[in-house]
């Protein structure tokens, strides 16, 4: 190996074993190649087989892998600066001792430094067994991103690729006393003293594992812990970035990951005491950050939670847990071009959040009308030779609702409206249009809105689907009526005696009512159209007439 190399490779460990032997492999079969590579492994006090496997590799490989022992220190910061110190590569690259790499990523991420003089170069990252690695960063190769333009501050792990001269200029090191999020400042200041930062997204070179006992350090620590680092973190970015865009888009990811994460789906177990910390936390935080564009950014469920907390609503922010995790999303309530989550807390003197708390801004709602529209009934009604489909549908929504309706509308709906099971028409996308005799009745009842909805059904061959559509803050969704684990009316003979017509109420294979209808006896064709029609087949196929017998195909079947 040269003495300086190209890369060195941190690798803080403590009891990661058996993974830390996979994290180990991929290193050493990285396509950069041994003579430019240099790893330098600290083993912070393992009480398992880990450092005995370090020493092993270090023993194998003496001119690339570089161990260091030393007693625990209670996290990664400590390993990972202590590497540091005795790096000695152009660049420096950070692993999880549980992670692993793609066998291209450091070749490709140096020679991106290169080419573009990049001081931090992001490479694509996923998660495998089932941990999450937020993706949007990652949709295209980039040479020049910032913290406004990008996902970046949404990827905030040291698992980069750093020049390690604007390291060494900045003195950028982890600060130890973090349980969690040692990483982050790390980053942060790095992303912030960077000329220009690249991704490599066109290629795989980071996995993040989970481990199959969820034993990573990110998912043990404790409420108060996690709290402690969420202030500190935030406290730093404000320290190094002015206020405005760019400290903004980095304390929204924070407010959105950290912070929302303080008080989710366990707070209202939490002893009293806890709860109260953890809000007087959020609160100091909110009112020292939460601008009104990190608020308005925000998902009404993060944004209502974080503000309930911030005004010391111990009670309603747990009903508000409580009751979404048990019934779903609360109703909206649409006032002309607004609408507004009823979560608890809503307009409620005592507690004096302001209207701005729980309105949709500009945020994707089909998710949630999808999930709190529900089907109550359907039947049948018949009257002469006509039949008229009926419907009675819960609608999550209460206030200014009276362009509610149900139709049935051909076609499928896009690919784009199966994951939130509803979508958002276009401006300007025409309804289907009503047939016959069309009624629809709306009642409030205190807590949702009824939809009952008559349509007459027009005597021709159609499958149609049963689809609610409904204005909320000025905006149109198509909601598909799901019948999945709903009684469906029985099939139904309609229409005149001689030429009787079938409908027939569905659940197709994504769960949405489909109607049916066409004639129950189909008329055949005459003979002297399906005599056309056979020859036309035998034509099509080239076997109009006999083969000739001395045809290729008449003497193999002699054979």
């Amino acid at each position: 190996m040269s003495a300086s190399p190209d890369v060195s490779v941190v690798v803080a460990v403590y009891n990661t074993m058996p993974y830390l032997t996979e994290c180990l492999n991929s290193l050493i079969g990285q396509s950069i190649g041994r003579e430019r590579l240099e790893i330098v492994a600290v083993d912070d006090g393992s009480t398992d087989d880990s450092g005995a496997e370090l020493d092993r590799f270090a023993e194998r490989y003496p001119g690339t892998v570089k161990v260091l022992h030393q007693a625990n220190s209670g996290g990664p910061a400590a390993p990972s600066n202590r590497a540091l110190d005795i790096a000695t590569g152009r660049y420096v690259y950070f692993i999880g001792s549980d992670d692993y790499l793609g066998e291209e990523a450091l070749e490709r991420m140096v020679a991106c430094a290169d080419e573009h003089g990049s001081d931090v170069v992001v490479g694509k990252m996923v998660g495998t067994n089932g941990r999450y690695v937020h993706q949007a960063l990652y949709k295209e190769n980039n040479p020049d991103v910032g913290l406004t333009d990008s996902a970046l501050p949404w990827t905030l792990a040291n698992t980069k690729l750093f020049r390690r001269d604007m390291v060494e200029q900045h003195k950028l090191r982890f600060p130890e006393h973090l349980p969690v999020g040692s990483d982050q400042p790390f980053t942060i200041e790095a992303c912030v003293r960077a000329r220009k930062i690249s991704v490599v997204a066109d290629y795989t070179c980071y996995y993040a594992v989970k481990r199959g006992d969820a034993s990573n350090i990110t998912y043990r620590a404790d409420h108060l812990a996690r709290l402690r680092c969420a202030v500190e973190i935030m406290d730093f970015t404000a320290g190094l970035l002015e206020a405005g865009p760019e400290r903004d888009a980095v304390l929204r990811r924070h407010f959105t990951w950290e912070v929302a994460k303080l008080v989710q789906d366990d707070f209202p177990v939490l002893d009293r005491e806890l709860q109260r910390e953890l809000c007087a936390g959020v609160a100091r935080l909110a009112d020292a950050y939460l601008t009104d564009g990190i608020r308005d950014a925000m998902d009404v469920k993060r944004r209502v939670r974080i503000c309930l907390a911030q005004a010391g609503a111990v009670d309603e922010l747990s009903e508000a847990i409580t009751a979404e995790k048990a019934n779903g999303a609360p109703p909206f309530v649409v006032e002309g071009e607004r609408a507004y989550a009823r979560y608890p807390g809503f307009r409620d003197p005592r507690i004096g959040l302001s209207d701005r708390c729980y309105e949709l801004v500009g945020e994707a709602v089909p998710g949630r009308l999808a999930q709190g529209t529900e089907l109550l009934a359907s039947t049948w009604e018949q009257e002469g030779d006509g039949i008229t489909y009926t419907a009675t549908l819960r609608l999550p929504v209460l206030g200014d609702v009276d362009g509610a309706v149900l139709r049935l509308a051909q076609g499928a709906m896009p690919a784009s409206a199966d994951k939130p099971k509803a979508r958002k028409l276009p401006k300007g996308h025409e309804l289907p249009a009503p047939v016959g005799a069309f009624t629809t009745e709306l009642t409030d009842d205190g807590a949702a809105t009824v939809l009952r909805a008559r349509i007459p059904l027009e005597r021709r061959p159609v499958k149609l689907g049963a689809r609610v559509y409904l204005d909320v803050a000025g905006s149109t969704y198509e909601i598909p009526v799901r019948g999945k684990g709903k009684p469906m009316p029985l099939a139904r003979r309609w229409g005149a005696y001689e030429a009787p017509y079938y409908a027939r109420a569905m659940v197709n294979p994504k769960g949405r009512v489909v109607i049916t209808t066409g004639p129950l006896y189909p008329s055949k064709p005459s003979l002297a159209s399906r005599a056309k029609s056979a020859l036309a087949r035998r034509l099509k196929s080239g076997s109009a007439g006999p083969k000739p017998t001395g045809s290729p195909t008449s003497r193999s079947k002699r054979k």
